[in-house]
């Protein structure tokens, strides 16, 4: 028998998760275009060339590779994968329209990605982003804006206890120099950092040690990003680069004092992130019953050049959307108000003849406004209505030879236990009213 399960790390959504996944979406649509996002879509498949080599020698490992199709399936080579982020596929557009485009461009962009990563709480292999994205200026006000639009997207959802840890990969490289860590081995260096939350300081040591940094430099390394009130002018003997970065840093938080982020953002030097493609400020989301983040994200300002002939300056932001559905399921978040059934109102009627009576009824009340489920079988009406009131339905709408001789309708309210009778034209305004009223 054939398997019915969805592949490991991919699921189905049923109607109440598509409706707590649209909710979500719904509100980060709303934030980010107050902020001046615009929306933007790219294909599920990229040209392998285009992924690969953008995301570190790690994040190559977890692309998801297409085979050649045709005549040329049997060589076993890929040409095109699943996009592993939809980062570098906004960098691959810019290049592309860059004619079409505005020199300063603000998107946000919401569709699934994929990984050929292990399987988690919160981690799975197909997985929806909410990027949010701006192009085209260095200044510090876009990091300020995008951490002020993930705070205003978290606080509408109805978060209160998250924060958004910033740093800056120049100041960590400059922080890694101090301790006598080489340049070529910056990047591995900051991906074994990167997992200080998950596997703890002995697990970061040990880490370290395998990619070939010595004790001695990785122990000075681990002491000294757990010390942010040392750092600045007056702090660690940083060069330029490092006090430039600082600076910046300063800077963007100084920004985001009055916006949404004030209170919920503060400086972590332990915090990396792993993707090879940061160059300055980046940020992370943080609440305290998820091991990992809510999302993160950072300035790139040289990965767009990798397309083009010339720099352009970009900084983004990821909200997870599955970690945010699964905290907010486990904490009860969802507003009661979040529709949970099909319909509004189920017709019912007692003979097969007068389904087209049916139809017209249905009609008129989605006319006026209500979710309608026509009942297709002349069934027992009390067969009928106890599938109404299984699924939820809160009024049921029954049209007998009475109903249609008289132009009338019998409206059943399940929960209340009450029957009235509406002229056809005048039931959907009753049935609305009635709704409002009964919450």
């Amino acid at each position: 028998m054939t398997r019915t399960e969805p592949a490991r790390g991919m699921r189905d959504f049923l109607p109440e998760d598509v409706r707590r996944r649209e909710y979500v979406i719904g509100i980060v649509k709303r934030v980010y275009e107050r902020y001046g996002y615009e929306p933007l879509e790219t294909p599920a498949a990229e040209n392998l060339e285009t992924l690969m080599g953008k995301y570190g020698d790690e994040g190559n490992q977890l692309i998801f590779k297409i085979l050649m199709r045709g005549e040329h399936e049997a060589s076993g080579k890929a040409d095109l994968a699943l996009r592993y982020d939809l980062t570098v596929p906004l960098a691959r557009v810019i290049a592309h329209h860059q004619s079409k485009l505005p020199r300063l461009f603000k998107r946000y962009q919401i569709q699934p990605v994929w990984r050929a990563d292990r399987p988690a709480r919160g981690r799975f292999r197909e997985f929806y982003q909410c990027d949010v994205d701006s192009m085209g200026s260095t200044s510090p006000v876009v990091e300020a804006e995008l951490c002020a639009a993930v705070a205003e997207v978290l606080l509408e959802l109805g978060f209160n206890d998250f924060k958004i840890r910033v740093n800056h990969r120049q100041l960590l490289k400059s922080i890694l120099s101090v301790c006598g860590i080489p340049e070529p081995q910056h990047s591995t260096a900051l991906v074994a950092v990167d997992k200080l939350d998950k596997i703890g300081r002995d697990g970061v040591m040990a880490e370290l040690a395998e990619r070939g940094i010595g004790s001695e430099s990785a122990a000075g390394l681990l002491e000294l990003i757990a010390r942010p009130q040392d750092m600045g002018p007056d702090g660690i003997a940083l060069d330029d680069t490092g006090l430039q970065a600082w600076k910046n840093l300063s800077s963007i938080l100084l920004l985001t004092n009055g916006t949404a982020a004030e209170g919920h953002i503060e400086p972590d030097f332990t915090l990396a992130r792993g993707l090879s493609y940061y160059t300055g400020a980046i940020m992370e989301i943080n609440v305290p019953d998820l091991a990992g983040s809510l999302g993160g994200g950072g300035r790139y300002d040289n990965l767009v050049g990798m397309f083009l002939d010339q720099s352009v300056p970009a900084c983004g932001f990821s909200l997870g959307l599955e970690r945010i559905l699964v905290v907010m399921g486990e904490r009860g978040m969802f507003p009661p108000s979040l529709a949970t059934t099909p319909a509004d109102v189920m017709v019912a009627v007692f003979d097969a003849a007068d389904m087209p009576h049916a139809m017209r009824v249905a009609g008129a009340l989605r006319a006026a406004g209500l979710r309608v489920l026509v009942y297709p079988d002349a069934d027992k009406i009390g067969k009928q209505i106890k599938y109404a009131d299984s699924r939820g339905i809160p009024f049921v709408a029954i049209l007998g030879s009475d109903e249609i001789a008289n132009g009338t309708l019998t409206v059943k309210h399940l929960a209340a236990k009450t029957q009235n009778i509406y002229e056809q034209g005048s039931a959907g305004a009753a049935i609305v009213k009635e709704l409002k009223q009964r919450g």
